[in-house]
């Protein structure tokens, strides 16, 4: 099985369980391995009083891409740290894109850096995580399964 096969298989997988990302409305995608993308519209009930999304929402979203990037090598893979920077407001309304990479993997860490956008592109959050293996496999059978359905 190809990279891209087993890392939409892991995400596939860990799709079915997430209920947090779902409750969120996200919505998940698997290119290439060791990367995700995650979206979200910013909803009333993700604002403060300034219509402003909270923090924690946006926070949510780029943990949700770095998880499904770091776990894409069909092992078991935890956040160990992770870190935000919030450069604009994003607000009610907005869709945000939050594109998670992969800087450096090796045999049980990691290193992910996560881009949150807007839907004009500009650049709403800086996310870097640190990640770390259990070794232990993430997908139970031998099915090839190219999609992940959200």
């Amino acid at each position: 099985m190809s990279q891209l096969a087993t890392a939409k298989r892991c995400a596939q997988t860990m799709w079915a369980g997430d209920k947090a990302s779902k409750a969120l409305g996200m919505k998940i995608e698997i290119r290439k391995a060791g990367s995700a993308t995650a979206r979200m519209d910013v909803r009333n009930d993700m604002v403060n009083g300034f219509d402003i999304c909270h923090g924690g929402m946006v926070f949510a979203l780029a943990d949700s891409a770095f998880a499904f990037a770091c776990n894409a090598y069909d092992r078991v893979t935890f956040a160990a740290s992770a870190s935000i920077e919030f450069l604009r407001p994003a607000r009610l309304g907005d869709s945000l894109r939050a594109t998670a990479r992969e800087e450096y993997r090796g045999r049980r860490g990691a290193y992910y850096v996560v881009t949150v956008e807007n839907q004009d592109g500009e650049i709403v959050a800086l996310f870097r995580g640190r990640a770390v293996s259990r070794n232990e496999p993430l997908l139970v059978d031998e099915d090839d399964t190219d999609t992940i359905e959200t």
